[in-house]
């Protein structure tokens, strides 16, 4: 099982990066679980309602990038600490934050997103001065 949740991860973040909204949603379970864990952050559930959101979020994050610094896989869950770089309204960013996935029958069923929102602002802040 830890080889196949390896795959689905490695597939899902292969599509974030090409910024392929069909790809990405097709990844997830129908009842897939989409939880953010920053205050700017808004969770879902449900593979329909998270491929209609996708499509603004990889507008709106241009050049979105995850770099994987650490991938761990036990079983039907991985653990990934990334570096998330992209642009918001022109202004490059860089945050590190840590995703967690439970995969089911061949799909990811949740994905929980760790990442410091204020880090982001004060990147934004810093390139407005």
């Amino acid at each position: 099982m830890g080889q196949l949740t390896r795959a689905v991860v490695e597939r899902y973040l292969a599509a974030l990066n090409a910024g392929d909204a069909d790809a990405v949603a097709a990844c997830v379970t129908d009842d897939f679980v989409n939880e953010h864990t920053s205050a700017a952050g808004r969770s879902l559930t449900g593979r329909a309602a998270y491929r209609e959101r996708l499509g603004g979020f990889l507008a709106e994050f241009q050049d979105l990038r995850y770099d994987v610094e650490e991938l761990l896989v036990d079983d039907d869950r991985a653990a990934v600490g990334y570096r998330m770089s992209f642009r918001l309204s022109g202004k490059p960013v860089a945050v590190r934050g840590m995703f967690w996935f439970r995969v089911a029958d061949g799909l990811i069923a949740h994905r929980r997103d760790y990442w410091d929102g204020t880090t982001v602002q004060q990147q934004l802040a810093a390139e407005q001065q």
